[in-house]
């Protein structure tokens, strides 16, 4: 009847189906399209709970029940000596967030250890968009003459509005040291676009600049805090991210995350994907005092100082 199309509609909504499939196609060189490689699950948090290296580890006790429930197990012990990871994160873009408004972002990330740069820069460029297929026929790679690393994922995220849902985005990414590009980040859009196609959708005239997104540059604090063992020899290590302005060390945003690596969607059979999303479901219930819904670590930055319209996060 009504009442039950009605129920079962809304059961789907809240449910993390099997990973949509790729309708089949090509890119202009002839190529075929990416495929999905990488299942992620992130919760956004507020950040105020992160104070110290140990308080990181504090979001893992509420992993405990909910993992325990679904007969999933979470490991942290051998985790407590891991080290504090530091990233520095700049996002570039156009002064009216253009590329942001058209799903692009566009990130240079530094890794640090012992308070010094740890090799090359690193480019990330990606493409997130709510739609699979344009995700997937968006190209994203690089005109380089070096070695370039593609990350197509799914996204797992909370509802914008409520606990308890899941909604999905779909994040094309590339990734490749800045040095095989130039040895500084240029930013001319003209230049960007000679090395990254895509961005020739977004050219509107000659003589256009990117710049760091709202004058802000972030200091990512992350922790790999344990492991979690879904079975069929799906073992991710979660970590949880601080968020925070370079110089002030003002608090941002935290994120918790782990990611599943598979060579075809098929391996991710639908009783594994039901438990993830029962786990995931009644996370949010346990976290629901450091969960800040509607949010991604990217539209935190890019609204300090203003709202993107067209976002598609």
């Amino acid at each position: 009847d009504r009442h039950m199309a009605k129920t079962v509609k809304a059961g789907q909504a809240n449910a993390m189906p099997s990973l949509p499939q790729i309708q089949p196609g090509k890119y202009a060189d002839g190529m075929p399209l990416d495929q999905l490689r990488y299942l992620e699950c992130k919760i956004i948090l507020k950040p105020n709970h992160f104070t110290s290296r140990s308080s990181l580890f504090d979001f893992g006790k509420l992993l405990r029940r909910p993992a325990k429930e679904h007969g999933i197990s979470f490991q942290s012990g051998s985790y407590a000596g891991q080290p504090l990871k530091i990233r520095e994160v700049l996002f570039m873009d156009t002064a009216d967030f253009r590329l942001y408004n058209n799903a692009f972002i566009l990130r240079r990330r530094i890794p640090y250890r012992d308070g010094f740069p740890d090799g090359d820069p690193e480019i990330v460029f990606k493409y997130r968009h709510p739609d699979l297929q344009k995700a997937a026929e968006m190209d994203v790679r690089p005109n380089i003459q070096a070695d370039y690393r593609i990350k197509f994922k799914a996204e797992a995220l909370p509802l914008k509005d409520g606990l308890g849902g899941i909604r999905m985005l779909y994040s094309h990414n590339v990734q490749f040291a800045m040095h095989a590009a130039a040895e500084s980040m240029h930013t001319s859009l003209e230049w960007l676009a000679g090395v990254l196609p895509a961005l020739h959708a977004v050219k509107r005239s000659p003589g256009e600049r990117v710049e760091l997104v709202n004058g802000t540059i972030v200091e990512e604090v992350l922790q790999d805090i344990g492991e979690l063992d879904f079975g069929n020899g799906f073992r991710p290590v979660v970590n949880v991210a601080l968020w925070r302005t370079r110089g002030e060390h003002r608090p941002l945003v935290g994120e918790f995350a782990f990611q599943i690596k598979f060579k075809r969607s098929e391996e991710l059979n639908r009783a594994n994907l039901d438990r993830g999303r029962a786990f995931f479901k009644q996370l949010q219930w346990e976290a629901r005092d450091w969960m800040q819904l509607g949010a991604t670590k990217t539209g935190i930055v890019y609204h300090l100082k203003g709202n993107p319209p067209n976002a598609h996060e």
